[in-house]
């Protein structure tokens, strides 16, 4: 590739060490020119809404074929790409249509509301994966609802409970995460408050209340959330998204770590279905996607308390903590968007050794049977006897997962 090129392909996070997210469709749909495509499309909404008819159409001409790459010296120098794209972009129009670019508006609104159709975007696709993940989770619960295991607790054996309910239970977990993620993705607002939050030159250019019809009808053409004022120094919708998406990669994160510990040689009860090798052991065989989704679940809980340090805002727009948000909310999205896409695989491609389940329940001896014997004057010989409610809890967390996701 040309020289120029090269040096912008080098430049660019691929991810090579984010393995849970690289490759994925989240990674695009969280990129630089996702992050470019949504400012664009708030000013052509912007247009659309102000300007004359046929203004949007030669601001979106203007603005094709900007490459990210090129707002980079520009968005050091100002603080934000939104300024240098702009320039660019208003350079390509003539005057009449250049007075309609970006009328009333400020960077963060441009910005903000591409983030947030950005975080829209990348919340559909990682709530698609986490569904498949949670059905097929489902379908492993009903098929060994009556596979009695050893449950453990405090990493020791405890009493019998079936592969069914551990299966139901990361099931509902991760389908009541999604949910959460659909609220907060559906509540995301259109950003739009002019300079300082008083939408003050909408209204010079017009009457009062224009400004806020105007946040209305930027809403409704983008199709995002009409918010009740400007939201500059209130992310609280950001932080939502965030407490959700972290919720989901716990979700995962639980069928990760379980996953990883009953892969072992030693249980051998489950494997995840990857087989990864091993630079220097060519006999392993790693349980990488349970892997990267302990991985996920370790980075996304610090992801969301920046986003929620970050909403601790002076002023009317903040000295920082606005600029920290973003990249913390393109890689909480990933991190989430990655353990959907790789917790989807774990999901589909899981697969139960019966054997051993067995022999380590036999391995466990009557001790799985000690508080049977506390509470009945016959205990049950065998361990099947002794599984309480289980079939019902997993038919009744195998239904509500089923409506979550309806």
């Amino acid at each position: 590739m040309p020289s120029a090129d090269r040096a912008r392909h080098d430049a660019a996070d691929l991810g090579l060490l984010s393995p849970g997210w690289a490759g994925r469709p989240v990674a695009d749909a969280t990129g630089d020119a996702a992050v470019l495509a949504g400012i664009v499309l708030f000013e052509i909404a912007l247009a659309t809404a102000t300007a004359p008819e046929g203004t949007a159409q030669r601001i979106l001409e203007a603005a094709r074929d900007i490459d990210p790459a090129d707002l980079l010296e520009g968005a050091r120098r100002d603080g934000n790409p939104v300024i240098p794209l702009l320039g660019i972009i208003r350079s390509r129009l003539d005057e009449s249509d250049a007075a309609w670019l970006h009328r009333g508006a400020t960077s963060q609104d441009a910005l903000d509301t591409a983030l947030v159709l950005v975080a829209r975007d990348a919340a559909g696709i990682l709530n698609e994966d986490a569904a498949v993940a949670a059905r097929a989770l489902c379908d492993l619960a009903e098929e060994h609802a009556g596979t009695v295991a050893t449950a453990r607790t405090l990493t020791q054996p405890s009493t019998p409970t079936t592969l069914g309910l551990r299966f139901a239970g990361w099931a509902h977990g991760i389908a009541e995460a999604a949910s959460a993620i659909r609220v907060a993705s559906i509540a995301l607002p259109v950003q739009f408050g002019g300079a300082s939050g008083t939408l003050a030159a909408t209204v010079a250019q017009g009457s009062p209340g224009d400004g806020i019809a105007l946040a209305a009808r930027l809403a409704a053409e983008l199709d995002l959330a009409e918010p009740v004022a400007p939201w500059h120094v209130r992310r609280y919708p950001l932080t939502r998204l965030a407490d959700a998406l972290a919720e989901l990669t716990a979700a995962f994160g639980i069928v990760g770590a379980n996953v990883a510990v009953l892969a072992r040689p030693e249980l051998g009860e489950l494997d995840d279905g990857a087989g990864g090798g091993s630079s220097a052991m060519p006999h392993k065989a790693n349980p990488v996607r349970a892997v990267l989704l302990n991985a996920a679940a370790r980075q996304a809980p610090l992801l969301a308390a920046q986003l929620h340090q970050d909403a601790a805002t002076v002023d009317e727009r903040p000295d920082g903590a606005w600029h920290a948000e973003w990249q913390t909310l393109r890689q909480l999205l990933r991190t989430a968007g990655g353990a959907a896409a790789t917790g989807r695989e774990l999901a589909e491609g899981l697969r139960v050794h019966p054997d051993a389940v067995a022999a380590n329940l036999a391995a466990a001896g009557p001790g799985l049977l000690s508080e049977a014997a506390r509470y009945t004057d016959s205990p049950p010989d065998d361990p099947a006897g002794y599984l309480g409610d289980a079939a019902e809890l997993t038919a009744r967390l195998v239904s509500a997962t089923r409506k979550e996701l309806a």
